[in-house]
């Protein structure tokens, strides 16, 4: 049987203190289990034992240089139930000056933003499968701006993302 899904990220961090508040605050994740240097964070709507694996390596660390010099993860995308939802973190993210980028790849609505140590993550909200249209699935490979007003008005503020795509039907 083949890979299912992908069930927890594990990421280095400088200080887990520092890192547990940020995915709190900016992403509603809730500790399950830590360490002075480790912590396991679950998100609100997970069934899994944890999500988001977090380990200390100390403020002396280096920043990644995954894509730059080195080989290694681009991110993690995390996805999101409703328009809503991703309208409210991307406000969030905001507030925490952690947005970097938001685009509109047709099929999926995504935020980028960076943690305390630089590491990027996406937020997206995938447009369910009975919406998708030709025009959609032939548009994914352009990368518009993100306006999320006007896919609330298109697909619906509350309209539930992912199903038939990620999440079955």
């Amino acid at each position: 049987m083949p890979v299912q899904r992908l069930n927890h990220a594990v990421l280095f961090v400088r200080d887990v203190e520092r890192s547990v508040a940020f995915y709190r605050d900016a992403l509603g994740f809730t500790v399950v289990m830590g360490t002075p240097r480790a912590a396991f964070l679950q998100a609100s709507g997970s069934t899994n034992d944890h999500d988001l694996g977090l380990f200390e390596v100390g403020a002396q660390a280096g920043p990644s240089g995954a894509g730059r010099s080195t080989v290694g993860l681009y991110h993690l995308a995390w996805e999101v139930d409703t328009l809503e939802e991703l309208e409210r973190i991307a406000l969030r993210l905001g507030e925490l000056d952690a947005l970097v980028g938001a685009s509109d790849h047709s099929t999926t609505k995504a935020l980028y933003a960076k943690d305390p140590d630089g590491l990027e993550f996406e937020v997206s909200w995938l447009v369910p499968a009975d919406l998708l249209t030709e025009e959609a699935l032939n548009g994914r490979t352009a990368i518009r701006p993100l306006d999320i007003a006007r896919e609330k008005e298109r697909y619906g503020a509350r309209t539930r993302g992912g199903v038939g795509v990620s999440i079955p039907a």
